[in-house]
């Protein structure tokens, strides 16, 4: 088989997670597959070593060639000079077409932006800088709910840990989901965005360990938390009796059906609190009904309100 290139554009105070967080998770995928699949490149306009935002120098090679996948990280300090370079930019413009895929992680959503390249297209970029993204370049639509967002050829994701995420469902695009899966647990990751408190996510836990018909099921009740999730309409999706269904979900998920559900809505909670929206708001999204359940349900779990949580995460942000 032949080997996949996959450069990760780098440059002087590029997010260091951005690089080395997809970058840990191709190298895990090399070794998963037991033989080499990805030909991983960290690669900067000038090559050389490049200093990342937390000081940490990246050594990288100089632009040039044809990448199968292209990935730009993102950053703040560092960020307006690459989206200005005209070497940068053309380099993006020549191999952009003939990937088999290309796109950021964060704030470099900014510099194929920069470039013409996510005109048309929907894209994730990390929250706090949604706005400023869709004001800057209004020929592209930014999806502020997203973790990751996939657009034709185009993988966009939003913050920091989330382009872990992202690389993990492009693993899983080339080797499978079984590779994904074991990379996940090896990395006893956690799903969570800048400044929460570290949970393991019900939803990475459960898809880690459930079978069919749960897989889907669990991806359906993510998507549709606002919705009555209870035993009976759960067990009818899943083409099971009642009984046979609590047993079967809790022994595969480690949860009981209500209290994994719950688990799902207070994990979307805490994103949509990060993202400033009113509690009444929040409660009715992820199902909750009202911001006395929600607080409730969130102070029991987390041992804080929801609104310390938020003041919490804006001075962590």
């Amino acid at each position: 088989m032949p080997r996949h290139r996959l450069d990760i554009l780098a440059y002087t105070g590029c997010q260091l997670l951005d690089v080395s967080g997809p970058a840990a998770v191709f190298g895990a995928a090399n070794e998963a597959h037991g033989e080499p699949f990805y030909d991983l490149r960290i690669v900067s306009p000038d090559g050389g070593p490049v200093v990342s935002n937390a000081g940490v120098a990246l050594h990288s090679v100089r632009i040039g060639g044809q990448p199968d996948t292209l990935l730009v990280a993102g950053g703040s300090r560092g960020l307006k000079v690459a989206m200005e370079r005209p070497d940068l930019r053309r380099w993006l413009l020549r191999v952009a077409p003939g990937t088999r895929r290309y796109g950021s992680v964060c704030t470099g959503a900014f510099v194929l932006a920069a470039a013409g390249l996510l005109d048309g297209r929907r894209v994730a970029t990390h929250w706090a800088s949604c706005d400023r993204l869709a004001e800057s370049f209004p020929a592209l639509s930014v999806d502020s709910d997203a973790l990751y967002v996939v657009d034709g050829k185009v993988w966009t994701s939003a913050g920091v840990t989330t382009g872990i995420d992202m690389a993990l469902a492009l693993v899983e695009a080339d080797l499978g989901a079984a590779t994904a899966n074991l990379i996940a647990r090896h990395f006893v990751l956690y799903a969570r965005r800048p400044g929460y408190q570290s949970q393991f996510s019900p939803l990475l836990r459960a898809q880690t360990a459930a079978e069919a018909p749960f897989a889907r099921l669990i991806d359906w009740m993510q998507d549709n938390l606002a919705q009555r999730l209870d035993v009976p309409g759960l067990a009818a999706r899943a083409g099971l009796t009642e009984r046979s269904f609590y047993r079967k979900f809790t022994e595969a998920t480690g949860k009981t059906p209500a209290h994994f559900v719950e688990d799902l809505r207070l994990d979307a909670a805490r994103t949509l609190l990060a993202q400033g929206l009113p509690l009444k708001s929040i409660a009715g999204k992820v199902g909750l009904n009202s911001p006395a359940r929600l607080g409730q349900a969130f102070e029991r779990r987390f041992g804080m309100t929801p609104s310390l949580f938020r003041e919490m995460h804006r001075a962590a942000a």
